[in-house]
């Protein structure tokens, strides 16, 4: 049994950009878990409506 391992989550979040306005986007979390405690998120990256991977720190929560 391993007891630190990555796991991949993928959930649906509104966000705001200043061009777009309010979304609603894909957003993947990259997480380290021990015990399947989440301790750490590593990375998170969103999908753009045409297809695109970018970083989250580009737009916003909505409000």
């Amino acid at each position: 049994m391993r007891l630190i391992t990555v796991k991949r989550v993928t959930k649906v979040e509104k966000r705001f950009t200043p061009k777009m306005g309010e979304l609603l986007t894909k957003v993947t979390y990259i997480r380290k878990h021990i015990l399947s405690i989440p301790i750490q998120t590593i990375h998170k990256y969103r999908e753009t409506y045409y297809g695109k991977i970018k970083d989250c720190k580009s737009c916003e929560l909505a409000r």
